[in-house]
């Protein structure tokens, strides 16, 4: 499928054939408001006007701004929400945005893709 890369140059944004839209961020980046509302910005554009499960790349991300975790609590296109991080940093980051604000979904962080798919799709 088409990927359309968030503004910025920070990730990307992809519907994959399996029904998930599928947000990567790049390596070591950290997530400002501006990145958050690009990256909300391109999973709406990609569901035009529908909504799908997302899953979050969050492997190596080196932070996200109190701004940014406000933004991603808006609601938008995903229907549920995994964070797939690999690291104790990725879970922090991920405690932190639950700590500190309501998802607009069903949101939870997982270590393993294979379960966190498998989670989105229902299985």
């Amino acid at each position: 499928m088409e990927s359309i890369v968030v503004e910025g140059g920070k990730g990307a944004v992809e519907l994959q054939a399996d029904g998930v839209i599928h947000l990567t961020w790049k390596p070591n980046v950290s997530i400002e408001a501006q990145d958050a509302y690009a990256a909300t910005a391109a999973v709406n554009e990609i569901a035009e006007g529908s909504e799908y499960p997302l899953l979050v790349e969050m492997v190596t991300v080196e932070a996200v701004s109190r701004q940014a975790s406000a933004v991603f609590s808006i609601p938008s296109a995903a229907s549920r929400i995994a964070l797939f991080g690999s690291g104790p940093v990725d879970r922090v980051l991920a405690n932190f945005f639950f700590d500190v604000r309501v998802p607009p979904c069903p949101t939870r962080y997982f270590s393993s893709r294979t379960e966190s798919i498998n989670w989105l799709l229902g299985e």
